[in-house]
């Protein structure tokens, strides 16, 4: 799907103005083909913002499982509807669907406390 200039300036106002700025871009001029090549301890490449280019080692590999998402729920509703999408999608199966779904009778709650905005970041120390 292509998107022209202006369209994207309309819709992602702030996005297009981050991405024509000059500030913090960071070139990328080889592709790592091994995983363990980024964990050996090569030095963290800074950018003109003084951000890291690195994932705090926390959230290394993290893969939100289904309860991960259901915990960012307000409602049994939105629980609901995010059980069905992924066993739609085939991200769980089944047998773990019905699972989730008759843990959710109990409350959305009952898969933990809610995970606000910037819960990840948090946790991974950036915020």
């Amino acid at each position: 799907m292509a998107i022209d200039k202006e369209s994207l300036k309309k819709m992602f106002p702030n996005l297009y103005k981050e991405l024509e700025s000059e500030d913090c871009k960071i070139s990328i001029d080889a592709v790592r083909k091994n995983l363990e090549d980024t964990e050996n301890g090569e030095p963290e490449e800074e950018c003109r913002c003084g951000s890291t280019t690195s994932t705090p080692d926390k959230l290394r590999h993290f893969n939100p499982t289904a309860v991960d998402f259901i915990r960012r729920c307000d409602t049994e509703e939105q629980a609901e509807e995010i059980i069905s999408y992924l066993e739609k999608k085939g991200e769980i199966t089944k047998m773990d669907a019905d699972e989730l779904r008759c843990k959710l009778k109990d409350g959305v709650r009952t898969f933990g406390p809610k995970k606000e905005e910037n819960f990840y970041f948090r946790e991974g120390g950036i915020f």
